[in-house]
């Protein structure tokens, strides 16, 4: 008994005086445990989180070099809670990386989502630029993710949904509008399905959430427009989806109801454009009631001067060869003084240059009273009326002649035409206009000159433009900027090759070139008797069998081979219907030209080029304010 109880307290000793030694020995003094903070830090690193490692490999990884580096200085005895939040965070990057790849097989699996998010896709220029554009996105949440290194963790948390977004430097679109529409795509896409019809609870279910969406997107554009709850309304709308995917399975009746909504848009796309395209015609014929006003008032006032005063200065410039001539033929008062103003502002010796204005008998003394009350400065304007051009008849002008024809009135005021749409460009009344026409008789109406600069009334000039009467043309008669760039101002844009008239005489794939800023030799016009070559191709053209109506096509033929091309700065085109031309061309640019619809003193004008034209206008003007003319 004794010998029992004496073993009992032996082992009993040795349990409680082993670990006393054990850890008090002195030899234990270097023992690491394996829990020490470095190799704490080293095993939190190498964490998977429980994924696989596809899924890590969706952000692009550090080198354990790079990541101990960047932990060693959060980890800092200045920052004693930084082991947690280091934890958090690793903890986030994971439900990030779970999150996506959720997102993706959710889009893959999903065939409306997959056609929807089509439009997108496509916008992509090349499988490269989309592969490189993902991997931006991928380094962006990386750095994110690694820059948030203190705060709480559900403040760090990224947003599902959200507005602009900073991804590195990079700023995300407003995607929640971008979800939110396609929603309701999909959701009139399940409304419409069989399947999806037959159940009532989930049909009534889905109005009420595709009412909802609409009246959080209301009209908003971006995601700051948005209410508060646009996010609850966008998840509620995700999860009754959920159930329509669930109920509608079938693929292929998803797509073809997809592809039937598509068809169905670009069918209203086509009629609306038809309609922009009628409504922008008719704004661009209809004269503004302030342009109506302001010859009215100019006129009244022209015939209360005595004759002395209706007459202009400097009179005896008008046939000095060493001076600088344009030639301007418009009814438009206002268009007319911006290029005067703006050819003046910009020259270096104003006195030099000489203004050959020729208007209409409506706007003849309207025109005249502008300038007699605004004179450019030293240089010198003459008005003419081109009703006072007796040698302009219809028996010397084929054009002329087929204006005044029943068939042209026709085409132009018949009420309703056949093929309104295709020629619906050709019927504005300028192409009716002697006005339009007049270019082609320069040395007819100055006989006195050898240089002239023809200057359309839709231009504005930035640069002095004495340097064009020095340019040598090499016997060519117009001196003109090509319009190569774009395959619409080609000749066979211009002209019908399907008629052996034209096919044998010109090239289709020729370059077009530009009027609106011509420089024109007078004296090499009337040795190569331009004139006559414009009379004969006009009257081939009398059933507008060649081209159509306009000025370029008969220029393009008249001046076939006769057109030196000049350096493309000094006439920049499309600012009357191009939205996008470069700015730096529009800088540099001599000459500006509104071609097209969008003149800028139309409210239809576009608003980003207006401003080099209004700096022209004095709206400040008597004549202006009484015609309530503004900017």
């Amino acid at each position: 008994m004794v010998k029992f109880r004496n073993l009992v307290l032996f082992f009993l000793l040795l349990t409680v005086a082993a670990p006393i030694l054990l850890y008090t020995d002195p030899s234990s003094a270097s023992f690491k445990t394996p829990f020490s903070k470095r190799d704490f830090l080293e095993d939190v690193t190498a964490l998977t989180f429980n994924s696989d490692e596809n899924r890590l490999n969706l952000l692009p990884r550090e080198s354990p070099e790079v990541v101990r580096g960047v932990v060693g200085v959060v980890y800092s005895k200045q920052n004693s809670d930084s082991s947690r939040r280091q934890e958090a965070r690793d903890q986030l990057s994971a439900r990030v990386l779970s999150t996506t790849d959720d997102d993706n097989q959710s889009q893959t699996e999903d065939p409306i989502k997959q056609v929807t998010d089509g439009a997108s896709e496509m916008d992509k220029p090349n499988d490269m630029h989309a592969s490189d554009d993902n991997s931006q996105n991928r380094e962006g949440m990386h750095v994110q993710l690694t820059q948030q290194t203190s705060g709480k963790v559900d403040e760090q948390e990224p947003k599902s949904f959200g507005g602009e977004k900073e991804r590195g430097n990079v700023v995300m679109p407003d995607t929640q509008v971008k979800h939110l529409k396609d929603q309701l795509i999909r959701a009139k896409v399940y409304l419409s399905l069989p399947a999806a019809k037959a159940n009532a609870h989930f049909v009534r279910e889905l109005r009420l959430r595709i009412k909802e969406v609409q009246r959080a997107l209301s009209d908003a554009t971006k995601d700051s427009d948005l209410p508060k709850n646009a996010v609850e309304k966008l998840k509620a709308m995700e999860q009754t989806l959920a159930k329509g995917k669930q109920i509608q399975d079938d693929c292929s009746t998803v797509v073809k109801k997809l592809r039937a909504m598509l068809h169905s848009a670009e069918e209203q796309l086509r009629v609306h454009k038809k309609q922009t395209m009628f409504l922008t015609q008719l704004t661009a014929k209809t004269i503004p009631k302030g342009l109506h006003c302001l010859p009215l008032r100019l006129t009244t006032d022209y015939y209360a001067l005595n004759s002395s005063e209706q007459q202009f200065p400097n009179q005896e410039n008008l046939e000095d060869n060493q001076l600088y001539h344009y030639a301007l033929f418009s009814d438009n008062v206002l268009a007319t003084s911006v290029v005067v103003n703006s050819t003046i502002t910009n020259a270096k010796h104003p006195s030099k240059h000489v203004f050959h204005i020729v208007t209409d008998r409506l706007n003849y003394a309207a025109m005249r009273m502008w300038f007699l009350d605004n004179p450019p400065g030293k240089a010198t304007i003459q008005v003419q009326n081109v009703e006072e051009f007796t040698w302009l008849n219809s028996s010397y002008s084929p054009v002329l002649k087929q204006l005044s024809s029943q068939s042209m009135i026709d085409y132009y005021f018949r009420a309703h035409h056949t093929n309104s749409d295709t020629n619906l460009k050709f019927r504005n009344p300028k192409y009716l206009s002697i006005l339009n026409h007049l270019r082609f008789y320069l040395p007819e109406i100055f006989p006195k000159l050898n240089k002239v600069l023809f200057l359309d009334d839709d231009i504005v000039v930035q640069k002095d433009l004495s340097g064009l009467w020095s340019v040598d043309l090499k016997g060519n008669v117009n001196g003109a900027v090509e319009t190569c760039g774009e395959s619409f101002h080609r000749f066979d844009r211009y002209l019908n090759f399907s008629n052996p008239l034209i096919s044998k005489n010109f090239d289709p794939r020729a370059c077009g070139w530009a009027y609106g800023m011509n420089i024109f030799d007078l004296d090499e016009w009337k040795k190569q008797n331009i004139t006559e070559v414009y009379h004969r191709w006009q009257t081939l053209n009398e059933g507008r069998e060649l081209w159509k109506l306009g000025t370029l096509p008969p220029g393009l033929i008249t001046f076939w081979r006769r057109t030196y091309p000049l350096d493309r700065k000094w006439h920049i085109l499309g600012l009357g219907y191009n939205p996008s031309v470069n700015q730096r061309d529009i800088e540099r640019g001599a000459v500006i030209h509104y071609n097209g619809n969008l003149k800028p003193w139309l409210e239809i004008g576009i608003p980003r080029y207006r401003g080099f034209w209004a700096k022209h206008v004095d709206y400040e003007h008597v004549y202006l304010r009484e015609c309530n003319i503004n900017p």
